[in-house]
């Protein structure tokens, strides 16, 4: 697994969100970006990372930054968990876990004592031009907006 570090090109992507519409990397060409990988909609460490992204939407917005989550699971089980818990953001469905391979977040994890492959819980802050300001593999989910928050201020110096 290559793991992306500051500087680095954004890998591109094209993928569904819950509302069965395209979303593209390119779509946010010109504006800084929280995108973070979770590993399926609508369990505990998932649904408190999207709350607390959603709970921050305000404060991300005023530093000027988007947001998309994106798990492997499909559109309509991402639309189920926006509906319950009025997220109100992009969640897009990487079912075939190519878009998480591209970011490094697609590798081994431990399950149950044995190894199986899946989402590794990253967060990554993207530029307006699309290289990589910050890459926060293995994040905590209620680390993920104060990490992107504080990765936008030290960029900004």
């Amino acid at each position: 697994m290559d793991m992306l570090k500051p500087g680095d090109k954004a890998p591109s992507f094209e993928l569904k969100d819950q509302n069965e519409k395209t979303v593209k990397l390119s779509d946010f060409e010109g504006r800084k970006l929280l995108l973070y990988f979770y590993p399926k909609a609508d369990t505990p460490g998932c649904t408190a990372q999207a709350s607390s992204v959603r709970d921050s939407m305000q404060e991300l917005a005023g530093i000027g930054l988007s947001v998309i989550g994106i798990s492997p699971d499909r559109p309509g089980e991402q639309k189920k968990f926006d509906n319950k818990y009025c997220l109100g953001f992009a969640l897009l469905s990487d079912e075939d876990h190519a878009v998480a391979q591209a970011y490094g977040a697609w590798g081994p994890k431990p399950m149950y004592g044995k190894d199986t492959m899946g989402i590794i819980r990253s967060a990554f802050v993207i530029d307006e031009s699309g290289r990589i300001i910050e890459a926060f593999y293995e994040v905590g989910p209620e680390e993920t907006v104060p990490k992107a928050i504080d990765a936008v201020a030290a960029a900004s110096r």
